[in-house]
Formats: structure tokens, C-alpha cells, sequence
């Protein structure tokens, strides 16, 4: 997991860059990172999402997956159906905090391509998830 900032902003500091928070949506699915493919699949359809916020075992918000990248997986010669959520996480396992500016997080997903990034607090609970416009 890579957390992008964790610095909190001084109070007295004027509101320079936007932060994520102010342009995040909100989290949508969450499940947790020991289910399988073919279940977080499942959960997708069922809700009608391309991405879920993956949590660890405390609740904790430690990445995200798309549609298009569980597909590919399950579709890949190597796939069993042993293959979990939190071993794919990778790069995916990239986070950032309410006080990553939207210039910090855009370098971030465009450095790691990622599509979308969860926002978490300091405690790891997922707020919402910063998309990139097309």
C-alpha cells in the first residue's frame, strides 16, 4: 500500500490547491481484499459498478479494482480460483489522504495509470474514490 500524503495542512494555511476531498466521489462498494474474483465480480454486477474499494480484515481501506482488471484475471491462463483480491492488489494499493492535492494524486495515477485512487482517512476508513476525467 502506498499512501500518496499523510501531512495534515496547518489551520491558519490559506487554501492554495485543491484538495481530493473536494472533488472525490463517493466510495461505492467495499469489500473485503480475502474474496475471490469470481465473488468480487459478482458484487460488481450485482451493484452495478466498474470498481471496488478493497478493505483488509480490520476495515481498513488498502486499495482499489476495476471491472476490467478482475475480467482480465479471470481470464488469463493463470487464473484459479484461489487467486484473492488482496494478491492483486500491487500498484492498485495506492491510497491517498483527504490532504493530497489534486496535483499530487493526478501525478500519482497518471505515474502508476491508475484510472482511480480510494481516498482514506488516517484511520484507513474509505471517504470516497478521485477518478481521472477522460
Amino acid at each position: 500500500m502506498t499512501l500518496v500524503q499523510m501531512q495534515p495542512r496547518p489551520a491558519s494555511a490559506a487554501p492554495v490547491h485543491k484538495t481530493v476531498t473536494e472533488a472525490m466521489d463517493a466510495a461505492g462498494p467495499q469489500v473485503c481484499d480475502d474474496m475471490s474474483v469470481e465473488v468480487a465480480l459478482a458484487v460488481m454486477a450485482a451493484a452495478r459498478a466498474g470498481r471496488l474499494v478493497v478493505c483488509d480484515q480490520g476495515g481498513q481501506g488498502t486499495g482499489l479494482v476495476t471491472q476490467a482488471e478482475l475480467t482480465a484475471v479471470r481470464d488469463s491462463s493463470a487464473y484459479t480460483d484461489r487467486v484473492r483480491l488482496c494478491d492483486l492488489l500491487g500498484d492498485h494499493g495506492s491510497i491517498a489522504s483527504p490532504v493530497t492535492t489534486m496535483a499530487e494524486a493526478e501525478h500519482a495515477m497518471r505515474s502508476r495509470r491508475l484510472g482511480a485512487l480510494p481516498v482514506v482517512d488516517g484511520q484507513g476508513n474509505s471517504l470516497g474514490v478521485l477518478a481521472l476525467s477522460r
